[in-house]
């Protein structure tokens, strides 16, 4: 019996039930076989709503790999591919709620994985998280809930999150916001975080210049910031010779070496306990996490009567 009916009954058995092959022993996977497989199974699904080729790719790999050693059935033995194959075809596509709830379930145990992963991230990564130097604190310094932002002055949902932040700052005395430049967009997000970074080192107010930027018009470049700078009182010649300055650099890639531990590729990406936010959630959405951090010390409490 090939590999490719050996994988194609033992998919069909496991999807269908009926028919309950196992292998002598384990074979290897062949990845061209495997991946044949899957774009066919993904093609024949995908109009349902089915899999992905990664994920039925995974899935018939996964199947290979846990079947018991036993001998293999005659009735399953004079199975060709020939028989099987209209056999899985007929059967997903007049079940594809059954790809649905694979996809379902794969797509809920990586999220858990992440989940899990990112909350050892979390810990390692608090000193620089939140107890970096001269890092850009607004609020109380002293809080009880801090919120974190990640955020690109180029960024369309930062500037839409603006008024979220300015809100929060203003109804909660016991709230710390500490914002982390992430410019990833362009390069002028890039030079107008490097004035930003010194901006922050200096008595002004950061956030009227925080604002001035997000509420301006245009794209917001050195120009823009050194203007945005120098309205406060700053020398832009000083600002503009320090733009590649050690210091400069390393805030930078603070950022960047954050992002790239905690897996974020966007902004706004918000931190509150355990929790990475991707995109603008509005005030409701941070209001509700914030309230859960002070009633249980995590962004997601359990309902009433349910275990912790």
């Amino acid at each position: 019996m090939s590999r490719l009916t050996t994988v194609l009954v033992l998919l069909a058995g496991a999807l269908a039930g009926g028919l309950a092959v196992s292998v002598a022993t384990r074979p290897s996977v062949d990845e061209a076989r495997v991946r044949s497989i899957a774009e066919e199974v993904a093609a024949k699904s995908a109009p349902a709503g089915g899999l992905t080729q990664t994920a039925v790719e995974t899935i018939v790999a996964d199947l290979i790999a846990r079947q018991p050693r036993q001998d293999l059935p005659p009735s399953a033995a004079g199975v060709d591919a020939a028989t099987i194959n209209p056999m899985i075809e007929d059967y997903l596509l007049g079940n594809p709620k059954i790809l649905q709830r694979v996809s379902a379930a794969l797509d809920a145990e990586l999220k858990s994985e992440r989940t899990a992963e990112n909350k050892v991230a979390l810990t390692e990564l608090q000193p620089v998280l939140y107890e970096a130097e001269n890092q850009i604190v607004l609020g109380n310094p002293e809080g009880d809930v801090t919120l974190v932002e990640l955020f690109d002055y180029n960024c369309g949902y930062c500037r839409q999150s603006l008024p979220d932040i300015a809100a929060l700052l203003d109804e909660d005395k016991n709230l710390r916001i500490i914002l982390k430049e992430f410019p990833i967009l362009s390069q002028a997000s890039i030079d107008a975080a490097r004035i930003a970074v010194q901006v922050a080192d200096t008595d002004v107010d950061y956030w009227e210049f925080h604002h001035a930027l997000f509420t301006g018009r245009g794209q917001v470049d050195k120009a823009a910031a050194l203007k945005a700078a120098s309205d406060l009182g700053l020398n832009p010649i000083t600002l503009e010779l320090g733009m590649k300055s050690p210091r400069v650099d390393e805030v930078l890639q603070q950022s960047y070496r954050i992002a790239d531990r905690l897996g974020i590729s966007g902004t706004p990406t918000f931190i509150i306990g355990d929790e990475i936010i991707p995109g603008a959630i509005g005030i409701d959405g941070l209001r509700e996490r914030i309230t859960n951090m002070r009633a249980c010390g995590a962004s997601s409490c359990p309902a009433p009567g349910q275990p912790g």
